[in-house]
């Protein structure tokens, strides 16, 4: 190659090269999945939000592949890619700070500009102004390296597949260490600091060995060293006080708020609460209320087993356990940590079994039926296709003894006839002869009930008007006023077809168009004054 004297003494044996690209690649694939958990406590971890996260990061890297090589042609001096990585390290390093203040002042701007797809823009919009441009950089690293490697053309297959090869490998390390090891053990923010330690570090090596750029490096280092005091100390929820716990998992956002009365758990920082503890007991105003008229459709001698799939901190077996005798509980949830977080926070009994599974996985290797399978594996648009399709819902009803009864809770209550909701209840009442719903008050959630018992809702208003706990016999008396029969239609989700993540957005959409007219209303009445008195 060309200008053989630009070239500093580090490269000169490749050996850092391939380095700088193994390195490259794996900080790659850190950001990217950083990104996910970054973005999933605000517009979810649904399919496409990572649909928007992989398409901005390929525009960054093809358009930083792009200058990278024109610049190596115009200009093969490596200080320029070494430069660029600092560059690239310090930013990563800034994602968990900033990126917090520009996803809520994107969304900020978002309310009173957009009237549909707003999660859609605001994930997009966001990933533009905090990864494109780090990951632009990093773009740049592989056509840089050709140019420093490539000796003749009698070698270069055989380099650029070394270079290739050592991408490929860091790029896989890249992915297994922030899911498996980092984010679950350290968390978002210093996982990012990680990995931008490691950008820094190759390009500090560089200029430190070949004795050139020294305030670059200053300038990196003093520049990094504040981001290491900044990143971890900005929560995700940073505007809240007093949190009993904060925290992440493999799968999850994790948030414990504590008063006098109850303690919440929510996986989300701006769609709501996912389980309730009531200190002193009693019944949350939540759809767990509601779903205890399960029990009461089965028909149980003395005992009542019951599962759920998707056990959260195990408020609905709480309630059951309390409000009904003769009731064993087990539940299902793939999420340790939160089962930890029930034993620690949410006094659940010792005595309740939880499996630590998928809900669909467990069904497959489980021969036990029951009298109730409560489903609530539902968290706001991310719905795991695998359990919504009738495949899964025909697992169920093998589960189910003869006239036992299945509790769906759908938490993303729609008016459209064509909306998610009625698409699952039609795969339901595919496996099931007697559908049921019954909206809960004042929430979104909506509750269904099936069967293959005729006579399933007949016994439930049979039992409830002998409840002798007057505020069960209130709530089950609404459930009774409010219980539809369900007319099926033919939108089935299959294993191979169940487009969740797009109707799960089109109710989203409503809700928040629905909460935030509020906000635009005063805004075209007083401007930003408006909002800001709110």
């Amino acid at each position: 190659m060309s200008k053989k004297e630009n070239i500093p003494k580090i490269l000169m044996n490749k050996w850092y090269l391939y380095l700088t690209e193994f390195f490259s690649g794996m900080s790659v694939m850190a950001v990217e999945l950083g990104a996910s958990r970054l973005l999933a406590p605000y517009f979810s971890s649904s399919q496409i939000v990572w649909t928007i996260i992989i398409g901005t990061i390929m525009i960054a890297m093809a358009l930083g592949n792009i200058y990278g090589g024109k610049s190596a042609d115009k200009n093969p001096n490596p200080d320029k890619l070494y430069g660029r990585i600092l560059v690239a390290g310090v930013w990563v390093a800034a994602i968990p700070f900033i990126g917090k203040f520009a996803i809520l002042g994107i969304s900020a701007l978002l309310v009173v500009t957009v009237n549909t797809n707003f999660l859609v823009w605001a994930a997009f919009i966001t990933c533009m102004v905090v990864f494109v441009y780090p990951l632009f950089l990093l773009g740049t690293v592989t056509p840089s390296l050709v140019k420093y490697t490539v000796d003749s053309l009698d070698d270069s297959g055989k380099t650029v597949g070394t270079l290739g090869a050592f991408n490929t490998i860091g790029s896989i390390i890249g992915t297994f260490v922030p899911t498996f090891i980092s984010i679950p053990t350290v968390g978002t923010a210093v996982t990012f600091l990680i990995f931008s330690t490691i950008l820094l570090i190759l390009g500090i090596v560089y200029f430190i060995s070949s004795k050139r750029c020294k305030s670059k490096t200053v300038i990196s280092a003093v520049l990094f060293v504040i981001c290491c005091f900044l990143s971890p100390s900005l929560n995700f929820a940073f505007w809240e006080k007093d949190l009993a716990y904060e925290g992440e998992s493999v799968y999850n956002y994790l948030q414990v708020k504590e008063n006098e009365r109850r303690t919440s758990l929510s996986t989300n920082v701006l769609f709501g609460v996912q389980s309730v503890y009531m200190k002193s007991g009693g019944l949350t105003g939540m759809y767990y209320d509601y779903a205890m008229a399960a029990p009461l459709m089965a028909d149980t001698d003395d005992t009542t087993d019951i599962l759920i799939l998707g056990m959260g901190t195990g408020t609905y077996a709480k309630q059951c356990i309390e409000y009904f005798d003769g009731i064993t509980v087990e539940g299902v949830e793939i999420d340790e940590k939160i089962t930890k977080l029930a034993y620690e926070y949410f006094e659940l009994p010792e005595k309740v079994k939880v499996t630590t599974y998928d809900g669909r996985a467990f069904l497959n290797v489980c021969d036990k039926r029951y009298d109730v399978i409560m489903v609530d594996a539902y968290q706001d648009i991310t719905i795991p296709f695998q359990m919504s399709s009738k495949e899964f819902f025909s697992l169920v009803r093998e589960h189910l003894n003869e006239n036992g009864v299945m509790v769906v809770n759908m938490n993303m209550r729609s008016e459209s006839d064509d909306g998610i909701n009625s698409w699952l209840a039609d795969t339901i009442a595919s496996q099931f002869s007697e559908v049921y719903t019954v909206d809960v008050g004042n929430t979104t959630n909506r509750e269904l009930f099936a069967s293959n018992d005729p006579r399933f809702i007949k016994r439930f208003k049979e039992k409830s008007e002998i409840l002798e706990k007057s505020d069960l016999y209130t709530i089950m008396s609404k459930v009774n006023d409010g219980l539809d029969e369900y007319k099926a239609g033919d939108r089935i989700f299959t294993d191979d077809k169940a487009p969740v993540e797009l109707l799960g957005m089109s109710v989203i959409d409503d809700l928040i168009e629905d909460e935030l007219s509020y906000y635009k209303q005063r805004f075209r009445e007083n401007g930003i004054k408006g909002l800001i008195d709110g």
